[in-house]
């Protein structure tokens, strides 16, 4: 059985952000998932590898936040949002199976879940922000506009 959209965003948002800690490699990361949230070898083995393209394109996504987060430095960002933000990131504008509108409700959500209700405000301005600037085709124009 396929694991849900939702718990499988939430297995990656928290590889993404142990990746982010510099934690100690993934093998206790996934076996605590495994465990935690009942994902099967196979849904673990997926998500390294949607980490792995989130994180061959975090040079764009990081630009992209402090392009759009003026008045902070990505360094304080919080860690929770920072995360929450590549992976929405991400997923606007790389994965293409992934409605734009779905993008950002659901790093909404995560943000809710994981941070603060504040952090979903956040989130959401920085995400919409990309969207609005960059239609009809956020891919392509994003990526010409941003110098990283």
């Amino acid at each position: 059985m396929a694991v849900a959209q939702r718990k499988f965003r939430e297995i990656l948002f928290q590889m993404i952000f142990s990746r982010d800690l510099g934690g100690g490699g993934e093998a206790p990361v996934t076996s605590s998932l495994m465990d935690q949230l009942k994902a099967t070898k196979k849904t673990i083995l997926q998500a390294c590898a949607r980490v792995e393209e989130v994180f061959s394109e975090i040079d764009v996504i990081d630009g992209l936040i402090s392009k759009f987060s003026k008045d902070y430095d990505l360094k304080r960002i919080s860690r929770v949002e920072r995360n929450i933000l590549r992976l929405g990131i991400f997923e606007l504008i790389f994965d293409k199976e992934t409605p734009p509108k779905v993008a950002i409700s659901e790093s909404i959500r995560l943000s809710r879940k994981f941070g603060t209700p504040e952090g979903g405000s956040f989130v959401n301005a920085i995400l919409d922000a990309i969207l609005s600037e960059e239609s009809p085709c956020p891919s392509k124009v994003v990526l010409n506009k941003v110098s990283v």
